[in-house]
C-alpha cells in the first residue's frame, strides 16, 4: 500500500513538470515575429511591409479596380496594387471565394442592410523570414492605412507565429528561395 502511495505521488509531483515540457517544446518551435515585418508576396513578384494583427482573421493586400471576370469557366479576379507608388501592372488570379469582411462602426451604413462587406479572396504564396506559406489573402482598398499588407490570425497561424509587439523587423528581410516557388495561380 505504502509503495503505490508513493508513485501515485510521484506521478503527481512529476505531471504539471510533463505538460510544462510539452507546452514548451510547441513554444519551441514557434517563431517569433515582431508587430510588423517585410515580407515578400510571389505572386506578384513584390517586397513590402506588413502589419501582423491576431484580431483580424483574414489576411489583406492594398487593391484597387478589382475586377471579376471567367477564364476557361473559371472565376478569376483582376486588380491593381493600391500603393503610395504608382503601379500600372494589373495582376491576374483565381478567385478562391468572396468574404464577408464585418464592417467597422463607422463604415456601417443602416439603409444598405449589411453588416458586413464582400471582398474577393485569392491564395498567395508569402515570404516572411525563412518561411514560406500559401495563404488566403482578401483585396481591399488600404491605401489610407499606414500598411499595405496585413496578416491576420489565419496566416499567422500557417507561419507558426508568436507575435512580440514590442518587436519589429525581427526576422529581416524575406530569405526564401524565390527561384523554386509554385505560385497559388499554377495550382
Amino acid at each position: 500500500m505504502r509503495l503505490n502511495f508513493i508513485a501515485l505521488l510521484a506521478c503527481l509531483v512529476l505531471l504539471p513538470t510533463m505538460t510544462s515540457a510539452n507546452e514548451t517544446s510547441d513554444i519551441n518551435e514557434k517563431s517569433i515575429y515582431g508587430l510588423n515585418e517585410h515580407v515578400y508576396i510571389a505572386d506578384i513578384d513584390m517586397h513590402m511591409t506588413a502589419k501582423l494583427d491576431t484580431g483580424a482573421k483574414t489576411a489583406s493586400l492594398s487593391a484597387r479596380d478589382i475586377e471579376r471576370f471567367k477564364r476557361d469557366g473559371k472565376s478569376w479576379v483582376r486588380f491593381y496594387l493600391a500603393l503610395d507608388e504608382a503601379h500600372e501592372r494589373a495582376f491576374e488570379l483565381p478567385l478562391a471565394r468572396i468574404s464577408k469582411i464585418k464592417r467597422r462602426s463607422g463604415d456601417y451604413d443602416p439603409e444598405e442592410d449589411k453588416s458586413y462587406t464582400p471582398r474577393p479572396v485569392v491564395k498567395m504564396s508569402v515570404c516572411m523570414g525563412s518561411a514560406l506559406r500559401t495563404i488566403e489573402v482578401n483585396l481591399t482598398d488600404r491605401s489610407t492605412f499606414q500598411y499595405p499588407f496585413l496578416l491576420g490570425s489565419s496566416a499567422l497561424k500557417k507561419f507558426d507565429a508568436l507575435i512580440d509587439p514590442a518587436l519589429k523587423y525581427s526576422v529581416g528581410k524575406p530569405q526564401c528561395d524565390t527561384h523554386n516557388i509554385t505560385t497559388a495561380f499554377a495550382e
